[in-house]
């Protein structure tokens, strides 16, 4: 019942957000404050339905230490998605045809804050967490990415492949970062300066969204396997490469912190070999 109520509740934020932004036609000034409102709104209902169904503090969301969290996470998206472009770009496939458009980025900028804190607070720290705690890390690991990868089949550039794409070097990504430092700024971090790199400043297409244009005015040319077609360059071959090794590390850091959650059936078998034990 906790899940019902927590998603719900989360939800229905995110659908209100995402209604006031489509409203506001992508003006800049305004995007920037809903997006914002709706990313600090749903942190307190998250940390407020956590409180009231599961009787602890929100831990995963608390101030302290919140920023060196969201900095190190915007780091890495940041880093990780520049190395996935300069790829493309080696090859021929992106360019940048002078600047784009500075009222766009700044839409984008509060559109992403949203979309990065609600899909990590419902995926991640609603679903990822709570199945966790039934089926262990690689079973929640992977059916939330398949989740995560299919939310964006009703993007309007959206396909298959992208999806697929998505689950690997999103949902497994973010699931593993948040596995290894048990808070949710890092993959929020992460999440935002990912996507806000990709539309906001390199200005490509985002999951298949559409978008004003970013800072730069970039083109993409070439294969689909590169640049990752209509969907933009999270259906390149690159982005998945980027996010399998990076699901790597973070697992890695989970399992060296003991943060690798077992089954309840094994947990289970544990408890009772060492019951046996101590007899």
């Amino acid at each position: 019942m906790r899940l019902v109520k927590q998603l719900v509740c989360v939800a229905v934020v995110a659908f209100g957000g995402s209604l006031a932004v489509g409203a506001v036609n992508w003006s800049a000034s305004l995007t920037l404050l809903l997006g914002f409102a709706t990313a600090m709104l749903t942190l307190l209902v998250y940390a407020w339905v956590v409180r009231r169904t599961e009787k602890r503090a929100p831990v995963e969301v608390e101030q302290r230490g919140a920023g060196g969290a969201l900095g190190r996470g915007m780091l890495i998206g940041f880093g990780l998605f520049t190395a996935v472009i300069a790829n493309i770009a080696f090859l021929g496939d992106y360019r940048v045809d002078g600047w784009g458009s500075l009222s766009g980025a700044i839409a984008l900028l509060g559109f992403m804050a949203a979309a990065a804190v609600t899909e990590e607070v419902l995926f991640r720290g609603v679903l990822f967490r709570i199945v966790e705690g039934w089926l262990g890390t690689w079973w929640a690991l992977a059916l939330t990415g398949v989740l995560f990868g299919a939310s964006h089949l009703i993007n309007p550039h959206a396909s298959l492949w992208g999806a697929l794409a998505i689950a690997v070097e999103g949902g497994g990504m973010l699931a593993a970062a948040y596995a290894a430092t048990r808070t949710l700024w890092l993959p929020i971090g992460l999440h935002f300066a990912w996507n806000f790199a990709e539309g906001g400043l390199f200005g490509t297409g985002v999951s298949g969204t559409n978008q004003p244009q970013g800072l730069l005015h970039g083109v993409m040319s070439g294969s689909t396997w590169i640049t990752g077609g209509d969907f933009g360059p999270e259906g390149s071959l690159y982005s998945v490469l980027a996010g399998i090794i990076a699901t790597t590390v973070f697992l890695i850091i989970a399992r060296r912190r003991g943060n690798l959650v077992p089954s309840r059936r094994h947990r289970a078998a544990g408890l009772h070999g060492a019951a046996r034990l101590a007899q």
